[in-house]
């Protein structure tokens, strides 16, 4: 048999990071090879070209799509550039991997849906919860019926992110080969606050987990639309309800993180950013298992490929992203207007 070819990846946004996860991941995989890096700092695209020795280099994305013979990109850059970039790579007959949020609009993020479907290609969104090992434990569970009827969730996560806003000195020993630049300090690029930078994150851990759609949706924020700190309401079809506490400001010296999935025979309690997942059930011992007690789950890069080659179905399909750019921008909407937003049904 013919052995197959790798595939070719160009990375719009090469940056801090892409960097750290989705660039080595295309390296380090035996059937990807890096063709491509574009960023528009010509300094720190040359250092990282020196770091991870692409075929190529650009400042202009455009003309590294005109100019290579890519199969698929990773766009990395401001959430407010994803649409356009996406777009273009979609028809030039490209598969993208993009970053979270999808888009700034949900009109905007099903239009590359379809766009995608219409041409046959892969448009994969680059949100944790679909690659992390303890959601899709948590998911099975819920598949299986063994949490019986979901009628809560809720997700509290405070940290501290304000070095990324602008707002605090870069800490010394933050990782990276290069360091992040400050998009999220401008709405313009970044469309939001805290809440749109880690709450398309939240967002999907509850409706991937659960498998069910948003139908209702409630936020107040201490500032709109650059908020450091929302508590998000939203009610699922089955009449469900879902809370995301977010507060990315805390001067608590770490990261703290407590799930709750509550249904009616039982409950997932995750807590800690080792995702310790408890499973109570009455009159029954306690299931207890962590992110590195479970087999690994393919990172975005690596399901991509095996969505691509057919051998797999991608874990966080355009589908998804759409479904939270909905509930994230009707978050953003019913903060800035006091109101509660309804959610359009599903396609």
């Amino acid at each position: 048999m013919e052995e197959q070819r790798q595939i070719r990846f160009g990375v719009i946004g090469a940056g801090w990071f892409a960097s750290r996860r989705h660039i080595p991941d295309i390296r380090n995989h035996p059937e990807a090879v890096l063709d491509a890096l574009c960023r528009r700092d010509r300094a720190a695209l040359e250092h990282l070209a020196h770091h991870f020795q692409p075929a190529a280099i650009f400042t202009d994305w455009q003309e590294m799509l005109k100019q290579r013979q890519l199969d698929a990109v990773v766009i990395a850059t401001p959430p407010a550039q994803h649409y356009e970039q996406s777009l273009a790579a979609l028809e030039a007959g490209l598969h993208v991997l993009v970053e979270k949020p999808m888009t700034l609009s949900s009109s905007q993020a099903r239009e590359l849906c379809a766009a995608a479907k219409q041409r046959g290609l892969r448009l994969a969104v680059a949100l944790n919860p679909p690659y992390w090992a303890h959601c899709h434990r948590m998911r099975s569970l819920v598949r299986q019926g063994r949490l019986g009827e979901i009628e809560a969730v809720q997700m509290f996560w405070t940290g501290n992110a304000e070095y990324v806003f602008g707002r605090a000195p870069r800490p010394a020993d933050l990782p990276g080969i290069v360091p992040p630049t400050l998009f999220r300090a401008d709405p313009a690029l970044s469309g939001g606050g805290y809440l749109m930078d880690g709450g398309p994150h939240l967002i999907s851990e509850v409706l991937w987990v659960t498998g069910l759609r948003a139908t209702t949706v409630a936020c107040v924020m201490d500032t709109v639309p650059q908020d450091r700190r929302a508590s998000l309401a939203f009610t699922l079809e089955n009449g469900a309800v879902a809370t995301i506490s977010s507060v990315g400001d805390s001067h608590f010296p770490t990261r703290r993180v407590r799930n709750t999935f509550a249904g009616s025979m039982g409950t997932l309690i995750v807590e800690g950013f080792e995702f310790r997942t408890t499973f109570l059930q009455k009159d029954a011992e306690p299931l207890n298992f962590a992110e590195a007690d479970l087999p690994a789950v393919p990172g975005p890069v690596a399901n991509l490929i095996d969505a691509i080659r057919g051998k797999s179905e991608l874990f966080s399909p355009c589908e998804h992203g759409v479904h939270v750019t909905e509930v994230l921008e009707a978050a953003y909407s019913s903060a800035a207007e006091h109101r509660t937003i309804d959610l359009p049904t599903a396609p």
